[in-house]
């Protein structure tokens, strides 16, 4: 951001709400910050006609108004910049070394491949919290995934990000899903002791050492695995649960649930 801005447009009565991080913006200058923060996360949520409409109709910016619905269709073909590059220059809200970042990060966009985009933009929704939607994108991206592109280690990967989302959410048995199904691909050590990690939060103790024995893991695998989860409990655990806004969790869940549920 090229200094301090002053608000220099109306405040909108309704907000416009960004869907990917179920956050309402009320002025230009917010939803500046928001694209220039969050590049890979600009999607249909931010390009559409209701963005248009809430420009010109809640922020009184007409002319704007009109030059986005013009590159709508563009946009929505993968040309980016000539959507998002008037709004920020509406308000001088980038300086030109800024200008020229975002400029180059949106035709590095451009040109990546679909699956990469994904993923870099499910990173992103993980970071916010936003655990429900980053899965929806990993999904999508397994779903429609074409090897020959990335490779396959990139979907390796894809299937750990998954596991971690479902981690947050204390679903345990679909990350170990995950973790197997990465360590599937890819047989790497750190996976697979993510997965023997993860088995003792949702099998009973039986079940456990038949899953051990079924896949031959060694007694000083199964020693490691169960000191560090041990000292982890110990040390980390307690830190995580104090630092837990339980209430904000669940209520931001329960939004990801109901826009899941009625999509």
């Amino acid at each position: 951001m090229s200094g301090y801005h002053l608000c220099q447009v109306r405040k909108a009565e309704h907000p416009y709400y960004i869907e990917s991080i179920s956050t309402n913006i009320y002025t230009i200058e917010e939803l500046c910050f928001y694209l220039q923060q969050n590049i890979y996360l600009v999607d249909s949520s931010i390009m559409n006609e209701e963005l248009c409409s809430w420009v010109g109709e809640e922020l009184g910016l007409k002319k704007l108004c009109r030059k986005l619905t013009e590159r709508l269709e563009e946009a929505r073909h993968g040309s980016m910049a000539g959507f998002l590059l008037p709004i920020f220059k509406e308000i001088g809200y980038l300086s030109p070394e800024e200008h020229r970042q975002v400029q180059e990060q949106i035709s590095g966009i451009e040109i990546q491949p679909a699956d990469l985009r994904r993923k870099i933009k499910a990173d992103y929704l993980m970071k916010y919290g936003m655990y429900g939607n980053a899965i929806r994108e990993y999904c999508r991206i397994l779903k429609d995934r074409n090897p020959g592109n990335l490779g396959i280690q990139f979907y390796a990967s894809v299937l750990d990000s998954m596991a971690a989302g479902y981690g947050h959410l204390f679903l345990f048995e679909e990350a170990a899903d995950c973790l197997w199904q990465s360590y599937g691909i890819v047989k790497s050590a750190q996976t697979l002791n993510r997965y023997l990690s993860v088995l003792p939060l949702f099998l009973d103790k039986e079940a456990y050492r038949a899953r051990l024995q079924e896949i031959s893991v060694t007694r000083a695998q199964i020693d490691r695995i169960e000191t560090k989860n041990a000292k982890y409990i110990r040390e980390e655990v307690p830190k995580l649960l104090k630092a837990w806004d339980a209430e904000k969790f669940l209520e931001q869940q329960k939004k990801e649930y109901c826009k899941s549920a009625c999509s």
